[in-house]
């Protein structure tokens, strides 16, 4: 399996780039102000025809805003190379685009992720079978089960926003939940929460 990292994101979908604007406050006046306004990286994974982008990421719940800490903890995360899916005590805000008919990785993560279907349709399919056909606007709040997402069209690319969140560790069915990448085992860093 590849794995390319991209600058921006024409080169992998032909869906709109995204751009990232990030607020702060001014120091001596307290008025609010835009820190960050940028196109993020792309992260390619063509053997699974999709691309992740990661917005943005805290490594506590509640984040630590003062003194701009929040910014430095993201920084360092993503500089570290080693944030999986899930930033463990904390928080991801990734947005993945999938090509049409891409393959569907089946994966958990312990946490409770919002997933918000921004362009075309995707499939949700889960280990038990069930399967649900999801369009722009439709939100899904999945909570540490076994998933994929597949997207159903031949022609047209699709694109989600997640909200991941990491999670107590709990039990199901007499066996702990844990984190299970399936196909992604590899390609995707382990999160380690």
């Amino acid at each position: 399996m590849t794995n390319d990292t991209k600058t921006t994101q024409e080169s992998l979908s032909p869906l709109r780039p995204i751009t990232r604007c990030i607020t702060g406050h001014n120091p001596q006046t307290g008025q609010a102000i835009i820190e960050r306004d940028t196109l993020n990286k792309w992260q390619s994974y063509p053997d699974h025809g999709m691309a992740f982008n990661v917005v943005y990421s805290t490594n506590t719940m509640p984040a630590n805003l003062a003194n701009d800490a929040d910014l430095a903890a993201h920084d360092a995360t993503v500089a570290s190379g080693k944030l999986g899916l899930v930033s463990p005590g904390g928080t991801v805000c990734r947005v993945v685009d999938f090509a049409p008919g891409n393959p569907c990785v089946v994966h958990r993560t312990r946490s409770l992720d919002i997933g918000v279907i921004v362009e075309g349709t995707v499939e949700m399919v889960l280990d038990s079978g069930e399967r649900k056909v999801l369009g722009r606007g439709d939100v899904v709040v999945q909570r540490a089960t076994m998933h994929g997402w597949a997207n159903p069209s031949e022609t047209e690319w699709a694109r989600m926003m997640f909200i991941l969140q990491d999670c107590e560790p709990f039990e199901v069915a007499g066996k702990e939940v844990v984190e299970e990448l399936g196909d992604a085992t590899g390609v995707v860093k382990p999160s380690g929460n």
